[in-house]
């Protein structure tokens, strides 16, 4: 036990007049405490990619598959044209290896109010909903999910996982540690606050584009 949950629990005894507990009471909430709970959890037969695109197109987002990294910007480019979106966009560090147009304006850093375009790498997705996991950090600023208008997010297929519970576990492993903020984005933001009518980009992005990369 940690010496301040310790400090904590024994200023709760003393204020309710306790004393420690005994020992055997101690170390069976002890073992409680340590047991992982598993919650129950939909079960589905399908193709973790599959159902992943299908729940996130639901929600009004739209993705593209590629067969590796390096087809990346090329996907990028066909979503920015499609759309009419000036050639300039906040592009997180983790994805500063690949080759972007020539004729593009990239930076690396957080997302200004001028900026139109984030494309950002996912930490997983979540099959069970549709949903990507996206870390603080500077390979993937927070700004980059909230501030323009369009985000593109990469996210690789063995990525992909199961439940929420997985992609949780998956975050405790990682050796650099939990980041600041963890973002749960399932398809483009939304409201219906108006006259109880659906309106796209209320508090976010009014695009959501996902590049899968097999």
């Amino acid at each position: 036990m940690s010496s301040a949950r310790e400090d904590i629990l024994d200023a709760v005894r003393r204020a309710r007049g306790r004393g420690p507990l005994a020992s055997p009471t101690r170390a069976t909430l002890d073992a409680l405490i340590a047991t992982p709970v598993r919650h129950l959890r939909p079960l589905f037969d399908e193709d973790l990619t599959a159902r992943f695109i299908r729940k996130l197109e639901s929600r009004s987002g739209t993705v593209a598959r590629v067969t590796g990294r390096a087809q990346v910007p090329d996907a990028v480019e066909t979503f920015r044209s499609a759309h009419d979106i000036a050639a300039r966009a906040a592009v997180g560090a983790g994805l500063s290896d690949l080759v972007w147009p020539a004729d593009w304006i990239i930076h690396h850093d957080r997302a200004g109010i001028e900026e139109t375009l984030s494309v950002s790498p996912a930490f997983a997705g979540i099959a069970e909903t549709g949903t990507l996991m996206l870390l603080a950090s500077p390979d993937s600023p927070t700004t980059h999910n909230f501030v323009p208008d369009n985000q593109v997010v990469i996210l690789e297929t063995t990525r992909i996982l199961r439940h929420f519970e997985d992609a949780w576990a998956a975050l405790r492993e990682r050796t650099d540690g939990m980041p600041r903020a963890v973002n749960l984005v399932s398809g483009p933001s939304r409201t219906a606050d108006i006259e109880q009518t659906i309106q796209l980009g209320a508090h976010g992005p009014r695009r959501l584009h996902v590049v899968l990369v097999d």
